[in-house]
């Protein structure tokens, strides 16, 4: 007889033992986040059979948040043969218990190896995952690549095409970020075009990401020609977990000239001066130009990430 399955939140904090019981690659962000405030016990929820973890999920949001903004752990056991039946059910009970009635889900991302279809294991486990999630209305938005510098990567020295001057302030940077959405490739800022001008999704990205980043302002930077004219722009920045590239744009009538390396060489060469261990970034994988000009500059694939999203 097969036993009871049980779904529940963690009760507390302390239980953090038992939601590990399934492995993730962020596993280890967990009992910061549960102390910054960014988890909820009663946000992250097990499906436990004979007292076992046999499934597991968490939302997560910024200190304070009256809802999640985001849904980024989901795991089954790949032994349970009743695996993806039990991740449905604790999908359905634990959405009607954390988010608010009528709500969208947030979107869901999964971190990933970067040949993560050619590994049979990873990709059968993938499958199950994304079969759950796809038979509860979801659609796969977009798939990235997760990239990262470290130290002792060659950045290039200046080629003096381009001065750098710091942003002067949120409205100065809000206006180039609109206009760089002419002709963007990014599925984020396409999607945010659908319902928002360029100025509206400009800001929005700025008050839901940037400001809330933990580094100087005073990073952030506008490329130049020599009589002034801004070329582009670019944003390393330190958020939560590490040192990035947040933002790195190139102005639609100057496109074409190889100022992204330029820009994105002067981002780098700001975080590589503060001794950080690693820069992470990220592009879409069909952002092939934005791919390659970040494969130019050192950056390499460690991950991949596969975002869905519920209309």
């Amino acid at each position: 007889m097969t036993p009871e399955l049980v779904l529940r939140p963690l009760a507390d904090a302390t239980e953090l033992p038992l939601f590990l019981s399934l492995p993730y690659v962020l596993d280890h962000e967990l009992a910061d986040d549960l102390a910054a405030g960014r988890r909820r016990p009663e946000w992250m929820w097990v499906a436990l059979r004979a007292g076992r973890v046999v499934a597991r999920l968490a939302f997560w949001s910024q200190p304070g948040a009256v809802a999640p903004e985001s849904f980024d752990f989901f795991d089954l056991d790949g032994a349970d043969p009743d695996r993806v039946a039990t991740g449905a059910t604790l999908l359905s009970v634990a959405w009607a218990a954390v988010l608010p009635e009528g709500t969208t889900p947030p979107d869901f991302i999964r971190f990933l190896p970067p040949d993560w279809r050619d590994e049979p294991a990873i990709r059968r486990a993938t499958d199950d995952l994304l079969g759950v999630l796809t038979a509860a209305g979801a659609e796969l938005f977009v798939e990235r690549l997760r990239l990262e510098w470290l130290p002792g990567t060659p950045v290039p020295e200046p080629s003096g095409r381009l001065e750098f001057t710091p942003v002067a302030g949120k409205d100065e940077l809000v206006e180039l970020m609109a206009r760089v959405l002419d002709g963007t490739l990014d599925a984020y800022s396409r999607a945010d075009l659908e319902s928002m001008t360029p100025a509206e999704s400009a800001a929005a990205q700025f008050d839901e990401e940037f400001a809330h980043f933990r580094s100087p302002r005073d990073w952030w930077r506008i490329g130049r020609l020599p009589g002034g004219e801004p070329v582009g722009f670019v944003v390393p920045a330190r958020n939560n977990y590490n040192p990035i590239i947040a933002y790195v744009g190139v102005l639609p009538e100057h496109r074409g000239h190889g100022y992204i390396a330029d820009l994105l060489a002067e981002g780098t060469r700001i975080l590589a001066g503060q001794d950080v261990p690693r820069i992470r970034a990220a592009t879409d994988l069909g952002n092939a130009p934005m791919a390659a000009a970040f494969a130019r500059a050192g950056y390499r694939t460690f991950e991949r990430s596969v975002v869905l999203r519920w209309r």
